[in-house]
C-alpha cells in the first residue's frame, strides 16, 4: 500500500473543503489552542481564533480607507489593496489596466504591472511610453472589458481556446501563465479598470474562497477608482463648465481642489496679457518724461505685471484673500520667485528657511514648489505656488505632478475663457453690425409718410393714430387690385414704381382678409413691406422688383389659381411673406460663386447657401417688433408661420427643386383619382406634409414665373437676368482667374435663345405643365410657357442660320469671329434673323430693377452686337 504525500494531502483538502472544514473542527481541541496562545487550558475560548481573524481584516480594511482618504495619489493606494491581495489569495501576482478610448476605439492600458508581495511602488508603476496596450478584442483582460463580467479560469489551455489568449506579454517576460482570476471595475455600466491575478502559487488554480476574498478586496479598489475619476471628471467639468471670466473659473477651481494639495497655503498670480501698449501709454516714453520698461518679461515679450493675485491659506482658519493690483512689497512678490517663474517658464521646488514670520499667526515660509500655469497657445496666464507640505517634508514628484496636472487644467481653461471672450465679442460685433443694417433697411418716419399719409391726413404722426384710422388713409392711398391687375397672372411691374409695387403688396393681404382676423398693426404692416424693399440690394435681376414678382405669382395662384382652398388664412399670410422675403439681400451671384470665392456665407451655410442667408435676413426682420405682422399671433401660430416661412425660402433652391418632382408628381395623380371635389378638398387640407410640398412647388413656380409672362415682357426680363449672370462670369474671370461656364460669358451672349430654350425643357416645362394639370385655372401659366419656347426657339433657329452664312461665307469654322471682324452690314444678317430684339426694346423707356434708359439700352445694345443686329 503506498504512502500518501504532503502534496496529495493539500491537495485533497484543497478538494474537499467541507471536509476539511469538520476535520479541522474536530480536531482542533483546547490543548492545540493552549499551545498556539500559550495561555492555560482552562482560559482557552474557541470564538477567541475567529475573533483574531476578523479583527485583524478589520484592521487591515481600516488602513486601506485611511490611506484613501489621506492621499489622493490612486497608484499608492491600489498598489496596496493588491498586493494585500496577492498575499491572501497566495496568487504570483497581480496587474491594473485601466480603461480608455483613443479616437474613439476602446482599449486597456498597464498602470499598475506584476504586483508581488515584495514589490515596490515605483517598480510596478508603469510609464505611459512602457505601457502596454490590449484591445477589447484580445486576450482575457479584454473579454472581462466586454463581457464586464469576472471569471475564474483554472486551466491556461481553456484561456487559450476560449478567449483568444496572446501570449506576446509572457514571451516578453519570460513568464508561464497557468491560471487566471480577473475581475472589472465598474462604475455604474462604464468599465473603468480590470484587474488580474496570475498563477495560484499554493494550489493548481484559485479557489471559489479565493475569488471571494479577491472580490471582496476589489470592493475597496473600485472604490477609490471611483473616487479618482469622478474627481477627474469634476475637476474637468467645473474648469470647463466656468465661462463668466478667468479670475473667478481659477478661483472656483482652486477652491474646489483645496482639499488634495497638501500644502499650508498657496497663491495664484494672474499676469497682464496685453503685449503692445496703447499710443496714449508710449508716448511719455517717446517723449523722455518716462524710462523705458527694463523690466522682466514673458518669453512671449509681455511686460511681468501681476494684475492680481489670490491667496489661499489652509492652516488655522480657512481663508481667501484677492488682492487687485498687488504690490511687490506683497508677501508673495516680495521672494521673487513668481515673477522668475513667469520669465522664465520653469518649475522651482526648494527649500526656504524663513526666520521672521509673515503675519501675526507666526507663520513662516519652509518649502515651495511653483509653476507657471501656460494655457493651450504656450503662453504664460500666470503662476501659482504652494507653501509648506503639512507633513513638514519637501515637496517631492508626486506633489509636482499632482499640481502640475491642476495647473494645466488652469491653463486649458484659460483658453476656454479667452474663447468665450472672443464668442462674446463676436456676439457684440454681430449685434452692433445687424443695428447698423436694420438702421438702413428699417423704414423711416419720413419714408412711411409717403404711404401711411397721418400727417397730411390727421396732422399727428402715427404712434398717435388709430387703427380705424389707418384704414381709412391707406383704403385712398392703396392703388385697389385692378389698377395693376395684381390678379393676372400675366402681371407686368415696368408701369409701376417701387413705391408703388410696395403699395401693391399691402394690397394683397387686405384681398385675402388676414389684416383684420390676424389683428396685424397696419402701421407694422406698411413698415414690413417698406422695409422688405428696401432689403434687397440696386442690382440688375434679383431685385425688389424680383422679389415683388413672386410675391405677386404666389398670391395669384392662390387666389385665381383656386389653390388657397388647401390652405388656412395663417398659411395664406406665411406664404405670401415668405414670397415677398425669398431673396432678401441677392447679392446678384449663385451659390456655387459663394462657395468659389470663399464667401463667409459658405462657410456659415453647409447648402443651399444663399437662401439660408435669405431666411435668416427675414427672420431677422420679424424680431424686430415694429416690423413683426405676426406679433398678434399665438405660440403656435407664430411657430407654424416660421415653419412655413423655412420651407418656402429653402425651397427655392433649385438643386432642391429635383428631389421633390416626383412626389408632386404623386400628389397631382392622387387629385386625378377623386370624382368629387369636395371630398379631395378636404382630405388635402388635413395632409400637412403634401400641403408642405405643394408650397414648395408653388415657390419655384414662382420664382420662375418670368419664363411664363406674355413675350413683350419676358424678353425684356430675359435680358436683365443674363445682364446679372454676365456680371458674375466677368467676376469669375477677373477675381477666381476662372473661365466661366456659356450661361455666364458674356462673349457668348448670342447663345442666349438656345440657352433659355434648354432652361424651359429641362427645368420649367414640368413644374408648368403639373401645375396646370393639378388646377386648369393655372393654364394661362403653362400657355405662356408654351408660347415663349416657341419665340426663343424661332431666335435660336435664325441665330442658327446667320451662323451657316458666315461659316459659308468665311469657308471655316471661325466665321462668327471673322463676322465681328469684317464690317459687313447687317443687311444679309435681316433677311435671315428678322430682327431679333429690334427697335422695340431699344426705345422702351424701362425703369426695371431701377436702371436707368441708358444702362438697359447698354445692355441690349450688347446682345445686338454680339448677335450683329443692326
Amino acid at each position: 500500500m503506498m504512502s500518501a504525500t504532503k502534496e496529495d494531502v493539500e491537495k485533497f483538502l484543497d478538494g474537499n473543503p467541507a471536509f476539511a472544514q469538520g476535520y479541522f473542527n474536530k480536531k482542533l481541541t483546547p490543548g492545540a489552542l493552549s499551545v498556539m496562545a500559550g495561555i492555560p487550558e482552562s482560559k482557552v475560548d474557541f470564538g477567541m481564533l475567529q475573533e483574531l481573524s476578523q479583527i485583524e481584516e478589520g484592521q487591515i480594511l481600516f488602513d486601506l480607507i485611511k490611506e484613501m482618504q489621506e492621499n489622493v495619489n490612486m497608484e499608492k493606494v491600489v498598489f496596496k489593496i493588491l498586493k494585500r491581495i496577492v498575499a491572501l489569495i497566495q496568487a504570483d501576482r497581480c496587474s491594473l489596466f485601466m480603461y480608455r478610448e483613443r479616437n474613439g476605439i476602446a482599449e486597456l492600458a498597464t498602470r499598475l504591472f506584476n504586483i508581488t508581495t515584495e514589490s515596490e511602488l515605483d517598480d510596478c508603476v508603469v510609464h505611459p511610453d512602457h505601457e502596454i496596450v490590449f484591445p477589447l478584442d484580445l486576450g482575457v483582460v479584454g473579454n472581462v472589458a466586454q463581457t464586464k463580467k469576472h471569471i475564474n479560469l483554472k486551466d491556461a489551455n481553456e484561456v487559450r481556446v476560449r478567449f483568444h489568449f496572446s501570449s506576446f506579454v509572457d514571451d516578453l517576460t519570460e513568464y508561464k501563465t497557468r491560471n487566471i482570476l480577473a475581475s472589472p471595475i465598474m462604475n455604474g455600466e462604464d468599465v473603468v479598470a480590470v484587474i488580474m491575478a496570475l498563477n495560484k502559487t499554493t494550489g493548481p488554480h484559485f479557489t471559489t474562497e479565493d475569488e471571494d476574498l479577491f472580490l471582496k478586496y476589489l470592493r475597496i479598489a473600485s472604490l477609490n477608482l471611483k473616487i479618482y475619476q469622478l474627481n477627474y471628471l469634476l475637476l474637468s467639468a467645473l474648469i470647463f463648465r466656468g465661462r463668466n471670466n478667468i479670475e473667478r473659473q481659477f478661483h472656483k477651481a482652486l477652491y474646489t481642489v483645496r482639499a488634495y494639495l497638501n500644502c499650508d497655503r498657496y497663491s495664484v498670480g494672474l499676469l497682464d496679457m496685453t503685449k503692445e501698449k496703447e499710443f496714449f501709454d508710449i508716448w511719455p516714453v517717446l517723449m523722455g518724461d518716462q524710462p523705458p520698461y527694463a523690466g522682466p518679461v514673458t518669453p512671449d515679450g509681455r511686460e511681468v505685471i501681476f494684475y492680481k493675485v489670490i491667496d489661499y491659506i489652509l492652516h488655522g482658519k480657512e481663508d481667501i484673500k484677492v488682492i487687485a493690483t498687488p504690490t511687490l512689497e506683497h508677501w508673495v512678490l516680495c521672494t521673487g520667485l513668481p515673477t522668475y517663474v513667469a520669465e522664465t517658464a520653469f518649475t522651482l521646488c526648494l527649500p526656504m528657511m524663513q526666520s521672521e514670520p509673515l503675519d501675526d499667526s507666526g507663520w513662516t515660509i519652509k518649502n515651495v514648489l511653483s509653476m507657471p500655469i501656460v494655457n493651450m497657445m504656450e503662453e504664460i496666464v500666470g503662476v501659482a505656488t504652494f507653501y509648506n507640505r503639512k507633513d513638514g517634508k519637501p515637496f517631492d514628484q508626486q506633489d509636482e505632478e499632482l499640481m502640475e496636472a491642476m495647473t494645466n487644467f488652469l491653463g486649458w481653461s484659460h483658453l476656454n475663457t479667452d474663447t468665450n471672450d472672443r464668442m462674446k465679442m463676436m456676439e457684440n460685433r454681430k449685434d452692433i453690425a445687424q443695428d447698423m443694417v436694420l438702421y438702413h433697411v428699417k423704414c423711416r418716419d419720413d419714408e412711411i409718410q409717403t404711404i401711411l399719409k397721418t400727417r397730411q391726413y390727421f396732422n399727428r404722426e402715427p404712434c398717435d393714430c388709430e387703427e380705424d384710422e389707418f384704414l381709412q388713409i391707406l383704403k385712398k392711398e392703396l392703388p385697389g387690385p385692378k389698377k395693376f391687375e395684381i390678379y393676372e397672372f400675366g402681371f407686368s411691374d415696368f408701369d409701376c414704381t417701387e413705391l408703388e409695387l410696395v403699395m401693391c403688396g399691402i394690397q394683397m393681404y387686405y384681398e385675402v382678409g388676414v389684416v383684420k382676423k390676424f389683428q396685424v398693426p397696419q402701421e407694422v404692416l406698411v413698415r414690413f413691406l417698406f422695409s422688405i424693399s428696401k432689403g434687397y440690394r440696386k442690382i440688375t435681376y434679383h431685385n425688389w422688383r424680383h422679389g415683388f414678382n413672386v410675391g405677386q405669382t404666389m398670391f395669384t395662384l392662390l387666389t385665381t389659381g383656386n389653390l388657397k382652398r388647401y390652405y388656412t388664412d395663417l398659411e395664406v399670410m406665411a406664404m405670401i411673406t415668405s414670397a415677398f422675403l425669398h431673396d432678401i439681400d441677392h447679392r446678384g451671384t449663385n451659390n456655387l460663386y459663394q462657395v468659389k470665392s470663399g464667401n463667409p456665407l459658405a462657410k456659415l451655410h453647409g447648402s443651399s447657401v444663399l437662401e439660408r442667408h435669405h431666411l435668416e435676413f427675414s427672420k431677422f426682420l420679424l424680431a424686430d417688433e415694429s416690423l413683426n405682422i405676426y406679433q398678434n399671433l399665438n405660440r403656435r401660430q407664430n411657430e407654424h408661420a416660421i415653419h412655413l416661412l423655412d420651407i418656402a425660402i429653402i425651397a427655392t433652391d433649385l438643386q432642391l427643386y429635383f428631389k421633390k418632382r416626383t412626389m408632386f408628381q404623386k400628389i397631382v395623380d392622387l387629385s386625378k383619382t377623386y370624382e368629387d371635389e369636395k371630398k379631395w378638398v378636404d382630405w388635402m387640407s388635413l395632409e400637412t406634409t403634401r400641403k408642405e410640398i405643394v408650397l414648395a412647388m408653388m415657390m419655384t413656380a414662382c420664382d420662375l414665373s418670368a419664363i411664363t409672362k406674355p413675350w413683350e415682357v419676358q424678353s425684356k426680363v430675359a435680358l436683365f437676368e443674363a445682364a446679372e449672370f454676365w456680371e458674375q462670369g466677368d467676376l469669375e474671370r477677373e477675381v477666381l482667374e476662372k473661365q466661366p461656364i456659356t450661361m455666364m460669358d458674356r462673349n457668348c451672349a448670342g447663345q442666349l435663345p438656345k440657352l433659355q430654350c434648354g432652361f424651359i425643357d429641362f427645368v420649367c416645362t414640368f413644374i408648368y405643365k403639373e401645375f396646370s394639370r393639378f388646377h386648369p385655372a393655372i393654364q394661362p401659366m403653362y400657355d405662356g410657357l408654351l408660347n415663349n419656347r416657341k419665340e426663343w426657339k424661332a431666335k435660336q433657329e435664325e441665330y442658327e442660320a446667320k451662323q451657316a452664312i458666315l461659316e459659308a461665307q468665311s469657308g471655316q469654322s471661325g466665321g462668327y469671329i471673322a463676322l465681328l471682324n469684317s464690317g459687313l452690314t447687317g443687311a444679309v444678317i435681316i433677311q435671315n434673323l428678322g430682327g431679333f430684339i429690334k427697335n422695340p426694346i431699344l426705345h422702351q423707356q424701362c425703369n426695371y430693377s431701377g436702371l436707368c434708359c441708358s444702362s438697359y439700352l447698354t445692355v441690349s445694345h450688347h446682345l445686338h452686337e454680339r448677335m450683329c443686329l443692326p
